[in-house]
């Protein structure tokens, strides 16, 4: 399993599965008491500050809204309290690893956020041809509803990266993850522009680590670390079928250090842009 049960992150696993029961039940009590107060979404989105899109995504239960969701919608819609204790009871979808239940929760809401990658390009970074050549790969197959439906997931995961420009995204991918192509040569130079217009982004720093690299603190393998508004620090790994939340403080420091070690021996973001720009080139 890459990137854990029902994780939209990854090369296929679980993906996203349908909402759940309680995300729809949410949504729709937001959507009434929305009604009730006589505001389109329109008129709703600035009062909360977050897009109609994800407002929408919010009532119609395909997405999980995060506690300042929840309270700026309380507050705009009369505070009567049943926002904050219908939201304890939110689980993403059936299915969907506790572990990674929390991981997401948090990532939805993180200050910064860091991935290592050595084994494919991260979800969020990802081209709708680069995923669905991950799902279409996927083993066991998956049905054609399910690769759509994990697509449309993974896109929707993706808006983080523009609704929250307050985040300080950190990626460091493996050269050799560009020069696999995997899905072909046209899914391969897509990917790369993507990446380079996201690299463009103020709160989007991206490294390339050399193929070449005689000292390399990431032989342990891939690793996402988050840090909350609360300013504390949750870490993320995973294997092929497992995968582990990390809350020890003591192993979060260890993978804090390692990732900063990395940063010094990945390309910085000008010469790592100026790697993709010449792999594009040359391909």
């Amino acid at each position: 399993m890459v990137d854990g049960v029902g994780d939209d992150d990854g090369a296929g696993g679980g993906g996203e599965p349908e909402c759940s029961d309680s995300l729809k039940t949410f949504g729709a009590v937001v959507q009434a008491l929305r009604e009730h107060a006589g505001l389109s979404r329109e008129a709703f989105a600035p009062l909360v500050q977050f897009s109609k899109h994800t407002v929408e995504s919010i009532e119609l239960g395909r997405r999980m809204a995060d506690p300042v969701f929840v309270e700026r919608a309380e507050e705009a819609l009369g505070n009567t309290g049943a926002l904050r204790r219908s939201a304890r009871h939110l689980s993403r979808q059936p299915g969907l690893a506790a572990w990674f239940r929390q991981w997401a929760r948090l990532e939805a809401q993180a200050i910064s956020l860091y991935t290592y990658e050595c084994r494919l390009i991260p979800g969020l970074l990802q081209t709708e041809a680069y995923a669905r050549t991950l799902f279409v790969n996927q083993l066991p197959p998956l049905g054609d509803q399910q690769i759509e439906a994990q697509l449309a997931a993974r896109t929707e995961r993706q808006r983080l990266l523009r609704e929250r420009p307050n985040t300080a995204y950190s990626f460091i991918l493996e050269e050799h993850l560009f020069l696999r192509r995997t899905g072909g040569m046209d899914v391969t130079l897509e990917l790369i522009d993507h990446v380079l217009d996201l690299a463009q982004l103020r709160n989007i720093e991206v490294q390339v680590m050399p193929e070449v690299r005689e000292n390399h603190a990431g032989l342990h393998g891939p690793m996402r670390l988050l840090e909350t508004p609360d300013n504390r620090w949750f870490g993320y790994s995973e294997g092929q079928e497992c995968g582990q939340f990390i809350s020890d403080s003591k192993v979060v420091s260890t993978l804090k250090m390692r990732y900063a070690r990395m940063r010094s021996q990945a390309l910085p973001l000008e010469d790592s842009v100026s790697l993709l720009r010449r792999m594009r080139g040359a391909a």
